[in-house]
């Protein structure tokens, strides 16, 4: 069976790699790839553009490619799987229509208020006059969101009046493009953030291994929002109890919702959550794929063959599917980037250690890299996350940051305290 992947990041080198640990995954192609899945066994880049819907189905169909995976949100919500679906080629990832959950930020919240989705009260403005004016007669500390997809930059959490027009005024300025056009201000939520990654035929969904992400650039959760600088997995407070929760109040009812609008959803369904101090799941945002790097945390820990679930999904019978089986450990994965990461970021700095990291017993998944003369270099602002497993969180954070010792590049950067929650719960 040959797999095809369409992304560049750490993510997307996760799931190939976990593929082809499948013994029915005779092939996985990479759509652009990078520089760790130009390197992995069985698995090959192509040069073509993820926008490139009709040269990417091409290359599907003379392939015999019998499932396609989507690993960021921008093809989803420009519409790949309707385009692969007009062809009836196998893709895992929900509609155009089901990716407006993560693509547009207000039509996600009337989803959830229309669906009694416990989440933060919240008011959208098309103008940065009228969004000034609520969050001055609201008060500070406040959430400000771009409406539509920013790379994870979009958000600000202002403590301050100040910071908050500071962001309204960055999102009206045109830096975010048509992603800027609208604003989303909402509620300050207090709690832990808890990332529930779900698996969904439209019908049944089952909730992946919860996560937690680490935002923020600097220890101590300090610094500007980035894509994510490391997560770890299983999160300890979510405990069993809040886990059928957060089925029962945001999962089904979401699914429910989309199927209500005629949304025939079958792909990964990512919501972003803050548990309250009361134990209660209150809904951050939903995404429409797989998260970057909470991916790289779940994935290594997951025993049953990914391409069983996804195909269930596409399929429409993961009801039929036996429970989900996991490894009984603990994953972290712990993001080096770039200096300058997430603003002004330097590039095509030559990268080693990595074979000596991975010797260790680390797998690392590239994300900002690529081969150039047969070297490694720097080529984004994530560049890779290094991740380790162990018989408890513990020891996952020392071998991970044991690993992380042996590679080296000009300008790394990376947190020193990812997973440290875990430990203190």
């Amino acid at each position: 069976m040959k797999v095809l992947v369409i992304g560049n990041g750490g993510r997307e080198h996760a799931i190939a790699w976990k593929l082809l640990q499948s013994p029915e995954i005779t092939q996985v192609f990479c759509i652009p790839g990078n520089g760790g899945t130009a390197t992995t066994p069985k698995c090959r880049n192509v040069s073509l553009s993820i926008d490139d819907f009709e040269g990417m189905l091409r290359f599907a169909q003379v392939q015999g490619v019998a499932l396609t995976v989507v690993g960021p949100e921008l093809p989803l919500s420009q519409g790949i799987v309707d385009f692969f679906h007009s062809a009836e080629a196998p893709i895992f990832g929900p509609t155009k229509k089901g990716a407006q959950i993560e693509s547009s930020k207000a039509w996600a919240k009337e989803l959830m208020q229309s669906a009694g989705i416990p989440t933060a009260a919240s008011a959208v403005f098309k103008d940065a006059a009228s969004a000034v004016a609520y969050v001055q007669q609201q008060g500070a500390p406040i959430v400000i969101k771009a409406d539509g997809l920013a790379s994870g930059k979009g958000v600000t959490v202002a403590m301050t009046l100040e910071q908050a027009e500071e962001a309204i005024a960055k999102i009206f300025s045109g830096q975010f493009g048509a992603a800027g056009e609208m604003v989303v201000i909402e509620e300050y939520l207090t709690g832990q953030e808890l990332s529930v990654l779900a698996i969904t035929d439209g019908l049944t969904i089952r909730p992946l291994l919860p996560a937690q992400d680490h935002k923020r650039l600097g220890d101590g959760d300090i610094g500007p929002n980035t894509g994510g600088m490391g997560a770890y997995a299983p999160a300890p407070i979510a405990t069993s109890e809040l886990m059928a929760k957060i089925q029962t109040k945001v999962l089904e009812p979401a699914i429910a919702a989309l199927r209500e609008q005629g949304i025939d959803y079958r792909g990964c369904l990512y919501a972003g959550l803050m548990i309250t101090p009361s134990g209660e799941p209150m809904v951050i945002e939903f995404n429409c794929r797989f998260g970057d790097p909470e991916t790289q945390a779940i994935l290594p820990l997951l025993d049953t063959p990914l391409e069983k679930l996804l195909l269930a999904c596409i399929e429409r019978r993961l009801e039929k599917m036996p429970p989900i089986a996991w490894k009984p450990q603990a994953s972290v994965c712990v993001v080096m980037a770039a200096s300058g990461y997430p603003e002004k970021v330097e590039l095509g700095k030559f990268i080693t250690g990595i074979g000596k990291a991975e010797a260790s017993g680390a797998v690392v998944f590239q994300a900002g890299t690529k081969l150039k003369n047969n070297s490694l270099i720097t080529s984004g602002g994530r560049v890779l996350g290094v991740t380790a497993t162990g018989s408890n969180i513990q020891a996952a954070i020392a071998s991970a940051y044991s690993a992380i010792e042996s590679i080296d590049y000009d300008g790394a950067i990376f947190r020193k305290d990812i997973a440290s929650r875990a430990i203190a719960s």
